[in-house]
C-alpha cells in the first residue's frame, strides 16, 4: 500500500511524539537528547501557523512518518528561509516514505513562497544525507565537532536547496 502525505492534526499527537523519539534515541537525526513528551509535542503542534506546516505519512491506519517546516531564524531577513525536520519510524525506514515526504515539504515550501530550505544532518546519518542530496539538496559546509552525544563530539552536515 502506497502512503498518503497529509496535513498532520492533534490526533497525530501520540505518533509524532513516539516517532521523534525513536530519532532521538537511535541517534540519527537529531542533536537531541532529550525525549519528547505527548504534551509537548501537542503545544508544538498546536503553535504551527500556516508558515510552519507539519504533514504526515499515513500508512495502512497509522502515521509512519511525519516532517515540518521550521524557523531558520527569528530576524526578520531570514523570513524567506526555512529550516526543516522529516522523521520516519523505524520499521518504515528506507522504503522511500522519507523521499514523499520530503518532496511534499518542498511543495509546500514553495507553495508559501520561501526562497531556500536548509538543513543541519548529522554526518553519520548517511541516509539522510543521501536523501537529501536525492533530493537536490547542496553540501555547503560542515561544523566539526559541533555537538556531544553520548560523550562523543559529532559533525554536523548543513546543506541547502535553492526554490
Amino acid at each position: 500500500m502506497t502512503p498518503f502525505i497529509r496535513p498532520a492534526t492533534i490526533d497525530d499527537t501520540a505518533a509524532i511524539c513516539a516517532i521523534h523519539n525513536e530519532g532521538i534515541v537511535d541517534r540519527i537525526a537529531t542533536l537531541d537528547t532529550v525525549l519528547r513528551t505527548p504534551e509537548g509535542t501537542q503545544a508544538w503542534l498546536a503553535e504551527r501557523g500556516p508558515r510552519l506546516p507539519v504533514i504526515v505519512a499515513h500508512l495502512d491506519g497509522g502515521v509512519a512518518g511525519w516532517a515540518s517546516l521550521n524557523r531558520f531564524n527569528p530576524r526578520t531577513a531570514y523570513d524567506s528561509v526555512a529550516d526543516f525536520s522529516v522523521y520516519v519510524s523505524r520499521e518504515h525506514r528506507g522504503k522511500g516514505i522519507g523521499r514523499l515526504l520530503l518532496d511534499a515539504l518542498i511543495n509546500r515550501a514553495r507553495a508559501i513562497g520561501y526562497h531556500k530550505m536548509v538543513l543541519a544532518a548529522l554526518a553519520h546519518n548517511q541516509a539522510g544525507l543521501s536523501l537529501y542530496t536525492h533530493a537536490g539538496f547542496t553540501r555547503v559546509g560542515i561544523y566539526r565537532e559541533h555537538g556531544q552525544l553520548d560523550g562523543r563530539w559529532v559533525d554536523v552536515v548543513i546543506m541547502e536547496q535553492l526554490l
